[in-house]
């Protein structure tokens, strides 16, 4: 009961830290209400901005991916509890994100700077529009398994989780990652893009692209013809694409 009770625990404690790294998110690309924020840091060399950043984003990216991949889970679940498995994936990538966020070097130089309000507006209704898919989308699938907690509640009841079913609810059914859509469009919908900014969305949006056909990989060893059909339904991250 001891080791169930722990591993609940340890499943809260990160799903806290992911909460605070989210919404962090939000107000460093956004540049809202945080101490330190995309655009805000001390001055320092393009060079060393470009490094360090690229390295910070590499990183997560390296974790995001290998982490994610099935043959990783069997290896890394030998080592410690499944029920953890989701929870310490969620962990390490919350506390990456946060150390982004801490040793991010701004890189001021403008790239557009969008004046009327019209443009303002749309553009800063496009950046909350796509944190707010983010957020309406993992509740679509199943939020509380995509950051670990289903896991460690069952674990704690010392039940089976229930088979992953196959499901494609409203926005899964205009494409097939609503939260990378969603993803895109906070990142790069600002009035102010800035050198850093544009470096995070391009270095971002590059990685999301790539990321997504090992996923599409594992989505079809999973679930076999009928992801095969929904693919050919679908349009993978632009809605309303002509059908294949």
């Amino acid at each position: 009961m001891f080791a169930r009770t722990f591993i609940f625990l340890y499943g809260l404690a990160s799903y806290a830290v992911f909460l605070v790294s989210f919404l962090y998110a939000v107000g460093f690309v956004g540049n809202l209400l945080v101490p330190k924020s995309i655009d805000t840091g001390g001055p320092g060399s393009l060079a060393e901005a470009l490094v360090i950043d690229a390295l910070l984003l590499g990183l997560f990216a390296i974790q995001h991916s290998v982490m994610a991949r099935p043959a990783f889970k069997r290896w890394w679940t030998r080592i410690i509890p499944e029920a953890c498995e989701r929870s310490t994936y969620v962990l390490v990538a919350s506390l990456l994100l946060l150390l982004i966020f801490w040793q991010w070097r701004p890189i001021p130089s403008p790239i557009w700077h969008v004046e009327g309000d019209a443009g303002r507006i749309a553009l800063t209704g496009v950046f909350w529009l796509g944190w707010l898919i983010v957020l309406f989308s993992t509740f679509l699938i199943n939020h509380f398994n995509l950051f670990g907690l289903q896991q460690v509640f069952a674990a704690l009841r010392d039940r089976d989780l229930p088979e992953l079913q196959f499901r494609t609810p409203l926005l899964y059914k205009l494409v097939r990652h609503p939260i990378m859509l969603g993803f895109l469009l906070a990142f790069w919908g600002t009035p102010d893009m800035t050198g850093g900014h544009l470096l995070f969305a391009v270095m971002t949006t590059g990685y999301i692209l790539v990321a997504l056909q090992f996923e599409e990989h594992d989505l079809i060893k999973l679930f076999g013809l009928a992801y095969e059909d929904y693919r050919r339904r679908v349009p993978m991250i632009v809605p309303f694409l002509p059908k294949r």
